[in-house]
């Protein structure tokens, strides 16, 4: 009888050991459960058309800065140099990467919408940025009103031209990169009210987005017309570019300077503004933050809009401190 509850007993302690073993924590997954692996790290791509522009910097600076919100998400970045055929070779390397999103500002619309829609092909979400393509091949574009930019543009530099009482006025435009969609729309938008405006005459040449072209070309500008009452360029370091020409020839206070991009920091449009060198510049915004948190939800496989269209805004030296701390990148 004593062998019996002694074998019980030793039973009772082996049947309890076992179900002693390891304890799974809370929180803690059970091996073999499918939350035992690795957590994935979605890759989401951007596909940068110029980082040589202050403009394209800043975005860049945002997305590397907010990255970190994302502990399952990692960022590549490659700049095209403003190059179609390598931003078209950068697109076809992330889709050999199987990358999850692609983030586009493409350099031109007509070349980069084919290698974006194969990517989309391929099952790679795309946010196409601030520079839309020639057919909708993304998942969401987001970006600001160009039209509008250019509008509020035009309408500065008309009541400008009849504050002043300027008879038969000469308005320079610097034009950003032909054939890209800022470039046209911020010229047709300027152009409805500049256009009507008696007597003007409107100058138009090219600078690319880049200040030091915009120096070269007013330089020439400069020397063939002895009358220039306004600069209108697409972009700010353009028309900064212009104002060091004019200033170089002695003719700055001749004339206006106005920009497009309102960057903060001590090289952006809005200080320029605040020094006076710019009498004007129109907010546009970098998209950037915004970009990049529909690519996490994207890859996440959450919803998101079609497009998502960010407001500008007109900034001069009544409002320049204030929007310079808005829009100043740490």
């Amino acid at each position: 009888m004593r062998l019996l509850r002694t074998v019980s007993i030793v039973g009772l302690c082996a049947a309890l050991a076992l179900g002693c073993g390891k304890q799974t924590q809370p929180g803690q997954a059970k091996a073999g459960t499918p939350e035992a692996g690795p957590k994935r790290t979605f890759k989401i791509a951007f596909s940068q058309c110029n980082s040589a522009e202050p403009y394209r910097t800043v975005q860049n600076n945002i997305m590397q800065r907010d990255i970190a919100k994302y502990a399952d998400c990692e960022l590549l970045i490659q700049d095209a140099q403003q190059d179609n055929a390598k931003q078209i070779a950068h697109i076809e390397n992330f889709i050999q990467q199987n990358v999850d999103v692609l983030i586009v500002a493409p350099n031109e619309a007509a070349p980069i919408t084919a290698p974006v829609k194969r990517a989309k092909a391929k099952g790679i979400k795309v946010v196409c940025l601030e520079r839309n393509l020639v057919e909708p091949a993304y998942d969401i574009f987001v970006g600001a009103d160009n039209v509008k930019i250019g509008e509020m543009a035009g309408q500065f530099v008309a009541n400008y031209v009849k504050e002043k009482g300027i008879e038969n006025p000469v308005i320079v435009e610097i034009k950003g990169l032909l054939g890209t969609k800022p470039q046209e729309e911020r010229h047709d938008g300027a152009r409805k009210y500049i256009d009507p405006i008696p007597g003007v005459q409107v100058i138009e040449d090219v600078a690319n987005w880049i200040q030091n072209e915009a120096l070269k070309r007013m330089e020439t500008l400069l020397q063939a017309n002895p009358k220039i009452d306004v600069v209108y360029a697409h972009n700010d370091p353009m028309a900064v570019g212009a104002y060091w020409a004019a200033k170089n020839a002695h003719r700055e206070h001749e004339m206006i300077f106005v920009g497009v991009d309102g960057l903060g920091g001590p090289d952006g449009g809005v200080q320029h503004v605040i020094d006076g060198r710019l009498a004007c510049t129109f907010y546009y915004p970098t998209c950037a933050a915004e970009g990049l948190e529909y690519a996490v939800k994207l890859a996440r496989g959450e919803q998101v809009p079609e497009q998502h269209i960010l407001d500008p805004a007109q900034i001069t030296i009544e409002n320049a401190k204030e929007w310079y701390e808005k829009v100043t990148v740490e």
